[in-house]
């Protein structure tokens, strides 16, 4: 007979609970924690709570926390592939391409584990011959493109303390490879952790390999999960018995405790809200960038629209999750490799029964706003800030901004993108009234979008939305409207829709 399960935090004082849960908060939102990364000072603050965050990640999500007097690393066990994760590799806030993640590969594979320091000279000889037997891939440091890569590349692991420079210099090498020369030293520990796949890379036959559990295996585990890694989890898009477990309000209780967070339960689904708005790595609504800035003011234009009496939306149903995985699994199988897999250890997903009906979630609708309404919006939000107001990346460019708010606001999961345009989910017009976004004008005359305060008699608490979101980042929103407690409720116990936020 098994002994139960002890609560989160369960060996932390109430004096040490804020200090414990800011440390987990900070592994789950960075993906590598060292002496100097992200900043001095945060490795000793988390070590501090190594056992305990150690067991409680184990017991409540299934993760394994890494834990040295060098680094932190969380491994997580994914339940879902997640195409938000792709926001850990990027380089000056430039997202990593498939060259650079194959160099990123390649690179890591030619350090050999004899060695503790490598010259630049000596792994791009290692390296150029890996790259140019794949097809389509390929290394020439004459080609701008190819070094350019390589150096990001580079730049990526230094940051991360996995190549540490002694001498000489990247830029010289870049400028001239022929006489530019750089070493470094090589840290193992770090490299190793830096990629821990479910199952060897090279022995999957398919994409859906690096899911660790199958979706009914721990219904409990999987709801908790689910809620650290994405920003709002709604109901029609998890299992009958996942769903039951995000209404548990045992599962509130747990995570509330270890994390810190707020969590907020309504009719469509559930989210984690941070208060403090630091749980994240996609700051929404706040200052953030042009992109932010623009996705709040589209969204309260589309709010604008639904509201309208004269207009009617025309509810559609929300594609499924199930699909969405699907499909993305079979455009990665599509580029696999098929050579050099070892039959006897490869790994073939299973025959899955198809799901009897009672295992398969209704189908949720939502209203569709067409493409070409988020046009005039976006033509009306330059005529009205004035094109200079979006940066000069998007001054000439507002059709490429509409489709980088599209792909933002998708990564928040408040819109779904559809052929002919999007669909509006529920927890979207939470920001009917958001006020991160504010015209102001400039003294030459110029409309600016700023973030502006609200008049203290109107301020509400921020309760910014939380989700880690990936193998340490995060995908975070805020909220201009009223935030309320864990597990939010209308006065006859009924659940409240996000769509009923405002009029609590």
């Amino acid at each position: 007979m098994t002994s139960p399960r002890a609560g989160a935090a369960a060996g932390v004082s109430v004096a040490d609970l804020g200090s414990y849960q800011q440390a987990v908060r900070r592994v789950l939102t960075c993906d590598l924690i060292t002496k100097e990364r992200p900043r001095p000072g945060v490795l000793d603050q988390v070590l501090r709570w190594a056992d305990e965050m150690a067991r409680d990640f184990r017991e409540l999500l299934g993760y394994t926390l890494i834990a040295t007097t060098h680094h932190v690393r969380l491994v997580r066990h994914l339940d879902v592939l997640d195409e938000t994760q792709r926001s850990i590799f990027s380089r000056k806030g430039k997202p990593f391409d498939r060259r650079r993640l194959a160099y990123l590969c390649l690179v890591l594979g030619s350090f050999q584990r004899s060695r503790i320091e490598i010259s630049l000279a000596d792994l791009v000889r290692i390296f150029t011959p890996l790259a140019n037997t794949i097809d389509g891939l390929g290394f020439d440091p004459a080609i701008g493109s190819h070094k350019a890569a390589l150096v990001d590349v580079l730049g990526w692991l230094v940051d991360r303390g996995a190549l540490r420079l002694s001498d000489g210099s990247l830029e010289w090498w870049a400028r001239d490879t022929e006489r530019g020369d750089a070493l470094y030293d090589i840290d193992h520990d770090i490299c190793t952790v830096l990629f821990k796949p479910a199952r060897p890379v090279q022995h999957l036959t398919s994409a859906a390999g690096l899911v660790h559990e199958p979706p009914h295996s721990n219904p409990a585990r999987r709801a908790r999960r689910l809620l650290v890694e994405f920003p709002v989890v709604y109901y029609a898009d998890v299992e009958p018995q996942v769903a039951d477990a995000l209404r548990a309000p045992g599962l509130a209780e747990d995570l509330v405790r270890f994390t810190g967070l707020v969590l907020e339960q309504r009719a469509e689904g559930v989210m984690l809200a941070d208060p403090g708005g630091v749980f994240t790595d996609r700051p929404f609504p706040g200052r953030g960038n042009a992109v932010s800035r623009a996705a709040g003011l589209l969204l309260a234009k589309i709010a604008d629209l639904l509201e309208d009496p004269e207009h009617v939306p025309e509810p559609l149903p929300v594609p499924a999750l199930a699909d969405d995985q699907a499909g993305l699994v079979a455009r990665m199988d599509a580029g696999l490799p098929r050579d050099g897999i070892v039959a006897q250890l490869a790994w073939s997903p299973s025959e899955a029964e198809p799901p009897s009906p009672d295992d398969r979630p209704a189908p949720a609708q939502a209203p569709f706003v067409e493409r070409s309404r988020l046009q005039t919006m976006t033509t009306e939000l330059y005529d009205e800030f004035g094109a200079a107001s979006f940066t000069t990346s998007w001054q000439q460019d507002p059709r490429g901004l509409l489709d980088a708010v599209i792909g933002f606001l998708s990564d928040l999961t408040l819109l779904r993108p559809v052929p002919g345009g999007v669909l509006v989910l529920p927890a979207a017009l939470r920001y009917r009234n958001i006020r991160a976004a504010l015209p102001t004008r400039s003294s030459g005359g110029q409309m600016a979008l700023v973030a502006l305060p609200e008049p203290a008699a109107q301020q509400a608490p921020s309760g910014q939305q939380g989700s880690s979101g990936q193998q340490g980042s995060s995908g975070q929103q805020g909220s201009s409207g009223r935030q309320g407690s864990s597990g939010q409720h209308g006065s006859s116990g009924q659940e409240v829709s996000f769509t009923q936020e405002e009029e609590r």
